[in-house]
């Protein structure tokens, strides 16, 4: 799939925030790339589900969104291909059913999961290494926007397919343009 340079723009242009910004790692930085803006424009959250159809494996049975910011996106990409979605936490709850993914049944169900950013891969590789022992066959993630230093690499020690809509490397193009 080729790159979408207008959707690229488009995304940078509302998420790359300038100011005075502390960072997870404690340095402060002059800019900052606010992922849930994306998101929460109508508009940008459509264009890039629609991408995400496109990128969607074959024989997906369920789609699977990651806390937080893969529910907005897999709400929208299940609406489009009336593929259920199920709802997968950073850990499983503590009370009523206490359980790590809401929604149908996923053991023995092919699930692709969405995700909007992955940098390190990190929330992505506990969902896989708590799901699949649960039943759940998954080989591939589709994120909107592979921030890793290596596309597509960043999980393979899990063996995770990743397809991204845009990379880093997108985005810094249409900054570096403007």
């Amino acid at each position: 799939m080729t790159t979408d340079a207008a959707l690229a723009a488009d995304i940078d242009a509302t998420c790359r925030l300038h100011g005075e910004f502390t960072l997870r790692s404690g340095q402060v930085s002059d800019t900052y790339f606010d992922k849930y803006l994306f998101e929460a424009s109508p508009e940008l959250l459509e264009r890039v589900a629609a991408r995400i159809v496109e990128l969607l494996p074959e024989g997906t049975e369920l789609l699977g969104g990651l806390e937080l910011g893969g529910i907005p996106i897999v709400t929208m990409v299940s609406a489009k291909t009336g593929i259920p979605a199920i709802f997968i936490r950073k850990k499983a709850k503590e009370y009523g059913t206490a359980k790590l993914a809401e929604g149908p049944s996923f053991s023995g169900k092919k699930v692709t999961l969405i995700e909007d950013v992955i940098t390190s891969g990190g929330a992505v590789r506990d969902a896989v290494n708590a799901l699949r022992p649960l039943g759940a066959i998954v080989d591939t993630v589709v994120c909107a926007i592979d921030r890793s230093p290596e596309p597509g690499e960043s999980l393979r020690d899990v063996s995770l397919e990743v397809r991204s809509v845009l990379t880093r490397a997108d985005l810094d193009a249409v900054n570096t343009a403007s």
